[in-house]
């Protein structure tokens, strides 16, 4: 099998975003500013004219992967300063109604299964959550954020020792956007 001498990927750079690229890659839009680290010896990338491109020359079969790697990242940081990324979760309860409350970088739950002391789940970075009745909101424009903040929430509802088919309440994501 013939290898090929240099892989080339390229991004397009939609309107209203610049992108700035150092020892790292920086994309700011009108929602903010992303910032982001990438260490691969062998994939080289650069800006030219609307696109980002990234090149790999005679790339071995990690390259290739780190490669999309880096383009699927660059391209979270695209759709977010444009869109931003938003997280629908459901709050259930059968039991004992729960009160969620999202203060500071945290969001607390209590009353979960009656228990006397308060779940907390950390909000990570400069994610935004919002609760209304039973809906909790997670929105953001770095995706890992707001994933992160979701799964904090869902997993500070994670139940123990009883059985899951009975015991269902919880934080439970329904849409992702």
């Amino acid at each position: 099998m013939a290898q090929v001498a240099i892989l080339r990927e390229e991004i397009s750079i939609p309107e209203g975003l610049e992108v700035a690229i150092n020892d790292e890659v920086a994309v700011t839009g009108s929602k903010g500013e992303l910032r982001r680290k990438f260490k691969s010896r062998n994939i080289k990338i650069m800006k030219e004219n609307e696109k980002i491109i990234l090149e790999a020359p005679f790339p071995k079969k990690r390259d290739k992967a780190m490669l999309g790697t880096i383009k699927s990242h660059i391209n979270n940081m695209i759709i977010g300063l444009t869109d931003g990324f938003s997280y629908k979760m459901k709050i259930v309860y059968a039991h004992f109604p729960m009160t969620v409350k999202a203060a500071g970088n945290k969001v607390t739950i209590e009353n979960f299964l009656g228990e006397r002391h308060p779940r907390t789940a950390k909000i990570v970075g400069d994610t935004n959550v919002q609760i209304k009745g039973d809906e909790v909101t997670v929105e953001g424009i770095n995706k890992e954020e707001v994933g992160q903040t979701m799964a904090n929430i869902e997993q500070a509802t994670k139940i123990k020792g009883r059985d899951p088919r009975v015991f269902q309440d919880g934080i439970y994501l329904v849409s992702k956007k």
